[in-house]
């Protein structure tokens, strides 16, 4: 097979020059991969990212994979020589530079894989004008090649202008539909379709500079989410025509910045903020998801992080009463409700609304509610709070929901449940939760983990055969009660976009993976900080500055954790990733054997065999 012949040649640069060459077939080229390389994510147990470089043969260009098409390198489909089909990809520029985010494609493993063929150069830099001018997005509908079909003018009354009496001026003409994954500072002149998921309330400002108003909404597609503010004449204009449910367009000009992550639960590294020509349009109601949710279980939280933001779903049990604390700082009262959530992992959390929503809370108990958006505490072991970005759907239809409420009439309502304040000591510590002992191959042969949103807690006496020395450890943030990863801008700052600060160095923390063994197996298990500090006998940031000072004591410090022997508590969780199903096993606790409590187990074990 020639591979040359079935290559889109010359597609790279027609794509990012649109009109300028014609016969070029661009509608879904085939190119080849010619580089893989994972990028560290964003923040610690973020997704997975993935920079992948494609050729035409003439020209090649750095792409970056949407998180939805991470599968095919999961999978092993996509590797380095083999042909791809784009289906869905946009082009874009970054600092000058030619780069294309690639939103779906098909891997063409009938074609196999061979060395880069030809000897393709990269694409030209873009210049700024250049670079206005494009930023298409393009699918198999085919936004290139083919006319794009005529769309009507959406009536004047739906249309919803940020400033007065602006015209329509095209905006309605939306060929060209940017993926809101796509969003960065050098896009421009580009439309996103996408739903609005929440809208805030109205929030009013007082300093020394003067006084104002905001409001904050949700938008989803999808390709993801994205957070967008509205100030003073913006928040008049746009707040009653953007509701929540309804799916519209947004269209530049309105800016594009850094995500402050204090105010914001989404996953994006930016947001939005209205300005004075932004241009919203009440779009059809299609095509567009209503919600996206990453459940963590109520079973899960103990392996959680404080102040982590995650989505839950589970059973209402109780309802407490409206309440009223005083902010320490502002000295304001804040009204609040406490709900108890159970699921059939066997566990409750409280969980807290605030403000309005606590004072006009009707939902009746043995409800299912679904929350995206709630931050994790560690208070009474742990607890939830439901930000002011957050929402909760009551009775959603969903796959997690439908189980929820079999499992609670079949049977579950009379169920006795945990909660996570005892959680926080060793298995078998004293008052702790004991979870039974199992070996390697029982936690195997039992299947632990496999069953399907249930987590399976076990306690494992292992030691310690070998610790992986790449990426042990990720710089966290300073500020207390923040454990998010920071970004280098330069020599002495490191950037925490969650706290909205630039601190002079970071703090070390362990993110680490064990290879276990028993008499019975091998098991590999990861881990955070605590544990890590325990089994390695000095702090994440001694460990670095050993590395990089001193190769022969580092490596001295990852041989004497070895052949460690402690008791884990451990969690097992089936992980279902498009379509790919493996089971985590992660370390809860760790504790040093204690001999005594050992021997003392073992002879009530002899005594099971009637030995005289």
């Amino acid at each position: 097979m020639d591979a040359a012949s079935y290559v889109s040649q010359g597609s790279l640069h027609a794509i990012f020059n649109p009109g300028q060459i014609d016969g070029v077939e661009v509608v879904n080229p085939v190119l080849q991969c010619v580089q893989i390389k994972p990028l560290a994510p964003r923040q610690p147990n973020g997704p997975e990212r993935y920079r992948v470089v494609f050729s035409d043969i003439r020209n090649f260009v750095q792409s970056m994979l949407a998180t939805q098409a991470n599968w095919v390198v999961q999978e092993g489909k996509l590797q380095k020589g083999c042909f791809v089909r784009l289906k869905q990809f946009q082009a874009s520029s970054l600092n000058g530079k030619r780069i294309m985010i690639v939103l779906d494609l098909d891997v063409l493993e009938e074609m196999g894989q061979c060395e880069k063929v030809g000897e393709p150069k990269a694409l030209e830099a873009a210049g700024e004008e250049e670079t206005a001018a494009q930023n298409p997005t393009i699918t198999s509908n085919g936004f290139y090649g083919n006319k794009p079909p005529q769309q009507q003018p959406i009536p004047a009354p739906s249309s919803l202008n940020s400033r007065p009496g602006a015209g329509q001026g095209g905006a309605t003409a939306h060929a060209t539909i940017f993926p809101i994954e796509g969003l960065s500072p050098y896009a421009h002149k580009w439309t996103i379709k996408a739903r609005c998921t929440h809208k805030g309330e109205i929030k009013h400002w007082h300093n020394k500079n003067g006084e104002g108003k905001l409001f904050s909404v949700n938008f989803l597609d999808e390709s993801g989410e994205i957070r967008a503010t509205g100030f003073n004449d913006q928040c008049d204009m746009l707040y009653d025509l953007l509701q929540e449910g309804s799916v519209y367009y947004i269209s530049s000009p309105c800016k594009v910045q850094l995500a402050k992550k204090q105010f914001t639960n989404l996953n994006n590294d930016y947001e939005l903020t209205f300005e004075r020509d932004t241009v919203v349009e009440k779009a059809e109601d299609s095509d567009v998801p209503q919600v996206r949710y990453n459940f963590t279980t109520i079973g899960d939280l103990q392996t959680v992080e404080k102040d982590t933001t995650i989505d839950t779903i589970g059973i209402l049990k109780e309802v407490g009463e409206v309440s009223q604390i005083t902010s320490k700082s502002t000295s304001k009262p804040y009204d609040k409700r406490e709900l108890t959530l159970v699921d059939n992992t066997g566990y409750s959390v409280r969980l807290t609304v605030w403000g309005n929503t606590a004072t006009t809370f009707d939902i009746p108990e043995e409800s299912v509610i679904a929350f995206k958006g709630v931050k994790v505490s560690d208070f009474g072991g742990r607890s939830l709070s439901l930000l002011s970005s957050g929402s909760m759907a009551v009775n959603p239809d969903t796959t997690e929901a439908h189980k929820l409420k079999g499992w609670y009439e079949g049977g579950g309502r009379s169920d006795a449940f945990s909660s996570h304040a005892s959680l926080g000591l060793a298995a078998g510590g004293p008052g702790g939760k004991r979870d039974a002992y199992k070996t390697i191959a029982q936690v195997r042969e039992e299947n632990l983990g496999m069953t399907e949103n249930v987590t399976d807690y076990f306690s494992l006496r292992a030691t310690i055969m070998y610790i992986k020395q790449d990426n042990v450890s990720y710089p966290a943030c300073l500020s207390e009660g923040c454990n998010r990863k920071v970004t280098e801008m330069g020599p002495g700052e490191w950037r925490c976009e969650k706290c909205d600060k630039t601190h002079p160095r970071p703090v070390r923390r362990y993110i680490m993976s064990l290879n276990t063994s028993d008499h019975t197996g091998q098991l590999y298990l990861s881990c955070f900080d605590e544990v890590g500090r325990l089994i390695m006998g000095v702090t994440a940031d001694e460990l670095y500055e050993k590395k990089e000072n001193d190769e022969r004591a580092a490596s001295e410090i990852f041989q004497e954790a070895n052949c460690k022997t402690l008791v884990f508590r451990c969690r097992a969780k089936m992980d279902n990733y498009q379509d790919q199903q493996r089971v985590r096993y992660q370390i809860a606790s760790a504790s040093p054997l204690n001999f005594s409590a050992e021997a003392a187990a073992l002879v009530e074990t002899l005594k099971l065999y009637n030995i005289d």
